[in-house]
């Protein structure tokens, strides 16, 4: 299912707030999970989309840096009020993030991007690599009927099983995999080494969950993470006939459509293939569609 190129995911639906760090918390090696109250983005962010975040009061770096919604925060009467964001550590913007303490101050804008439309489907299987997890508690949440979001909340049809396939180099960088596993997911983990789950590619453990599906049963993939993981992800989907949608990782420097510096070759419906802005018409694309 195509997300198409429609107004509401310019930036002129995005808030942007100067917002306080509730909590900044180590996951993993170099890996954080940074909350802040910001009930209006809250309350309209979907799964899958991105926030555009930088350091308040500091021009170096100028730029903020795309991340994505790792869920929402909810008070005591289950309204959204703040959000997540899961980082790795692997620049200037985000090793000082690393340090920053309660009540130190960002600028945050969005939501961004078209994010995961909902999708009928029996078994939902997400699958990421390095740290391409973070898109996918929300979406989970959602289409495991523990959450809903956006303003107004938007229906998505529970499905009856959900995975999560995640991949990396070892299992010191393994982020998250008990909040997956607490919110009702099966979570099949990959190593690069060996050190956790299968000594081996993701992909391989996707394709033996797939070779054991039972025909009858829907499946819907979902895909994020390093480049030749998602392409692999894509050939197999194609040929066991799931569809499937990844989100880019594409590095931006606006966000907002402005500047270009995002795009990807995408097919149209003709066959032929343009540019497309991760940032606007992305991040999620049907994996068909994508000219690696």
């Amino acid at each position: 299912m195509t997300n198409p190129l429609h107004a509401q995911f310019y930036a002129d639906r995005a808030v942007f707030e100067r917002v306080s760090v509730v909590e900044n918390v180590q996951l993993a090696r170099d890996t954080y999970r940074v909350r802040f109250h910001c009930p209006e983005m809250a309350r309209r962010i979907l799964p899958g989309q991105f926030l555009m975040m930088r350091l308040a009061d500091c021009d170096d770096p100028l730029l903020g840096r795309p991340l994505a919604l790792y869920d929402t925060v909810l008070d005591d009467a289950g309204r959204a009020i703040g959000i997540d964001v899961v980082y790795l550590v692997m620049g200037k913007m985000t090793s000082c993030l690393a340090h920053f303490q309660r009540g130190q101050q960002l600028e945050v804008w969005g939501p961004l991007g078209n994010g995961f439309a909902p999708q009928d489907c029996d078994h939902l299987v997400m699958v990421a690599g390095g740290i391409g997890q973070t898109p996918f508690m929300a979406l989970a949440q959602e289409h495991l009927g523990n959450r809903t979001y956006g303003d107004p909340p938007r229906d998505c049809q529970p499905v009856v099983r959900a995975t999560l396939c995640y991949g990396a180099r070892s299992a010191d960088l393994l982020a998250g995999v008990a909040d997956f596993e607490a919110v009702g997911l099966e979570v099949r983990v990959a190593t690069d080494d060996g050190s956790a789950g299968h000594h081996g590619l993701v992909t391989e453990e996707l394709q033996l969950l797939l070779a054991g599906q039972a025909m009858e049963e829907r499946v819907r993939i979902v895909c994020c993470g390093p480049e030749p993981m998602m392409e692999a992800v894509c050939e197999l989907a194609a040929g066991f006939g799931v569809p499937c949608q990844i989100s880019l990782e594409t590095p931006m420097a606006c966000g907002i459509g402005i500047c270009f510096s995002c795009v990807a070759k995408v097919r149209d419906a003709d066959g032929e293939w343009d540019y497309k802005r991760t940032c606007v018409e992305g991040p999620v694309f049907d994996a068909e569609a994508i000219v690696w």
